[in-house]
């Protein structure tokens, strides 16, 4: 969080969490009933279609008999932090301060856990609002270490959710994210490397170095949230709490053999760390 109080400046605060000075000098405006709609909408579409951009998505709407222009699609898709995933060329730069590390894991075989670790953050509808919802995954087991909901899509929430999981479960030796500028920033990247965690990078854009968190996502989306229309983000964490729950130690999983995430997480460590 900022403080205005600390002696570090205001203005280095923002570019060590990756914000902008205006996030946070000037408070949001309201989301209109409409576009809270529309973002519903939107994401579960790019669920069903994550390859859509804002103009696929536009005419989707349009034969939806919902009339929205591209560049309005385009600037919710931002809000929500969703972008068409496919492998795109190299183009993009670093913001300042902020540097891209490879993607680390292509042909490695990963199937112990604490091997690797995976971060990413979705958005969440509510009945009046959404919120960000970020989690750790152990890459092998599928298992989800920690997670947070913030109201803002900012670093910090990303780091609480780090700790927790370095905390109650050790560290990784590789650990993977997005491109996203909460990942990028230097609080983030040097939380990883302060650990000796090595830092890996999905390719912007690209559905298929990250793809088992999407998995994830589309889970959480369609047997919780979608189901529950929260009022309140203290609901929202009572219901994703009880989600994970049931995801880790009750849920089957396909890619498990039909066993759970902590049944193969716990039965996989060595037996000082699974006590």
């Amino acid at each position: 969080m900022i403080d205005p109080e600390h002696a570090l400046p205001v203005t280095r605060q923002v570019k060590l969490l990756g914000l902008s000075r205006s996030s946070f000098y000037y408070p949001p405006r309201p989301v209109s009933e409409r576009d809270l709609a529309l973002m519903l909408r939107i994401d579960k579409l790019h669920l069903e279609y994550p390859f859509a951009g804002a103009r696929m998505l536009r005419d989707m709407l349009w034969h939806e008999d919902v009339h929205v222009g591209r560049r309005h699609v385009g600037t919710l898709m931002k809000r929500m932090g969703i972008e068409a995933l496919y492998r795109k060329p190299k183009t993009t730069k670093p913001g300042e301060g902020h540097q891209i590390y490879p993607y680390l894991l292509r042909a490695m075989r990963i199937d112990q856990p604490n091997h690797v670790w995976a971060m990413d953050i979705t958005y969440i509808p509510m009945a009046r609002g959404f919120v960000y919802l970020a989690a750790v995954v152990d890459w092998a087991t599928r298992r989800v270490l920690s997670w947070r909901v913030s109201i803002t899509m900012t670093t910090d929430f990303c780091l609480d959710a780090l700790d927790e999981a370095l905390t109650l479960y050790g560290r990784p030796q590789i650990f993977n994210t997005d491109q996203g500028s909460q990942f990028t920033s230097h609080a983030f990247t040097e939380a990883l490397r302060s650990n000796g965690i090595a830092v890996s990078m999905d390719g912007k854009g690209s559905w298929r170095d990250n793809v088992f968190v999407e998995r994830l996502w589309r889970s959480v989306k369609y047997e919780e949230v979608y189901l529950h229309a929260y009022e309140s983000v203290s609901q929202a964490r009572e219901g994703l709490a009880r989600y994970f729950d049931f995801y880790n130690r009750r849920r089957p999983h396909s890619k498990l053999d039909r066993l759970t995430p902590d049944q193969v997480y716990f039965d996989s460590l060595p037996l000082p760390m699974a006590a």
